[in-house]
């Protein structure tokens, strides 16, 4: 085999016909290593924040499960929940004991869901008090998140670490988040499993859906005011001042609001059959911009699966309907509208306050 060896200037270079020795190319291998490094780098800056979020989370639950506040608020919607079960059974025993065949009534229509609709009169049923105790525990998880820690001092401490700034607002949010989805699943799997022990009738899947339904229905609700709540603590620096504006817009909705939507249907006179139809359409309408009107249709809805509408409706449109109860996938459809309106309220009110809050000057 014929090969040249050159050796002018030290170097020595062996040419062969198909082979060529040359000095191997390391910048390739240097390339790769850097972007292993700097791959690696973001990942574990990731998994840093991750973690201090994680830390954040835990010390914000912890100081809302030791909260005396929070535990009296959490005492009280037990202590009602229990009472108005206590009354939903005695109401379906007595109903059982005075029907002619108690078999059929046992075996009908739902049975289990009346656990959370029944009411003997003396307490309201399951789903008034969450209802009516919701928004107030919302309000309590929430109206001091940002301007106690300002008041304190500690909030221009913990930014001053390598902590981001919308993570403690997250935190915040995801951990009383978390005391709703305890408390509220807690107390619906009591109910129920009281209700097999003293009734002895298990659910079916269709009724335990829509129970999880509800509970689920129930969390984004308190959600809303929980996120008002938070946006009241960001614009106020004091929290009895974020605390009695959100006691005012909770009464608004509660009381006042459906009687200044009465006032307005008493003063419309209908001079016919579609006036009067458009006239309930948009009385309807205006109600639905409470928060409670619209959860009060969609619990109505999921508990009680024989509620075919929820506006009013003529004869022709009822003409051929069968009557019986809606399977669950149907009731969900029927409370599409009203479940996203929720979910959209509590969306905006946490984006309103997470915009005011990345802006707003700590320090001072």
């Amino acid at each position: 085999m014929k090969s040249i060896i050159d050796t002018s200037k030290g170097v020595i270079k062996v040419k062969l016909p198909n082979l060529e020795l040359t000095k191997p190319n390391f910048s390739k291998w240097i390339n790769a290593l850097k972007i292993e490094k700097r791959d690696t780098t973001e990942l574990d800056d990731k998994q840093k924040q991750r973690r201090i979020f994680n830390a954040i989370v835990r010390k914000e639950f912890t100081d809302y499960i030791t909260s005396w506040r929070i535990i009296i608020l959490l005492a009280i919607i037990a202590l009602t929940c229990i009472g108005s079960l206590y009354t939903a059974v005695t109401t379906i025993s007595d109903a059982a004991k005075s029907s002619e065949n108690a078999v059929e009534f046992t075996t009908s229509s739902y049975l289990f869901l009346r656990l959370f609709t029944l009411s003997d009169g003396t307490l309201p049923p399951f789903i008034t008090f969450v209802s009516f105790l919701g928004p107030l525990l919302g309000i309590g998880l929430g109206f001091d998140a940002i301007n106690s820690e300002r008041n304190r001092g500690t909030l221009n401490r913990l930014l001053a670490q390598p902590i981001p700034r919308d993570s403690v607002i997250n935190a915040k949010f995801l951990a009383a988040v978390l005391i709703n989805v305890v408390l509220f699943f807690t107390l619906g799997f009591l109910v129920m499993g009281f209700g097999i022990l003293i009734i002895g009738i298990p659910p079916t899947f269709e009724e335990f859906a829509r129970i999880i339904c509800f509970l689920l229905l129930c969390i984004v609700y308190v959600a809303f005011w929980l996120n008002l709540g938070i946006l009241f603590s960001v614009l106020f620096k004091q929290p009895a001042t974020s605390a009695l504006a959100g006691i005012a817009v909770w009464i608004f909705f509660s009381m006042f609001f459906s009687i200044i939507i009465n006032l307005i249907a008493s003063a419309m006179t209908p001079q016919s059959v579609d006036d009067l139809l458009s006239n309930q359409n948009l009385i309807l309408n205006l109600m639905r911009l409470s928060p409670s009107y619209l959860f009060s249709e969609s619990t109505t809805t999921l508990l009680s699966p024989s509620v075919r509408a929820l506006g009013p409706l003529t004869m022709q449109q009822t003409a051929g309907a069968v009557a019986g109860p809606l399977p669950l996938s149907q009731s969900l459809l029927l409370i599409w509208p009203q479940l996203t309106g929720l979910i959209a309220a509590t969306t905006v009110c946490f984006g309103i306050s997470y915009y005011n809050f990345m802006r707003q000057e700590i320090r001072n």
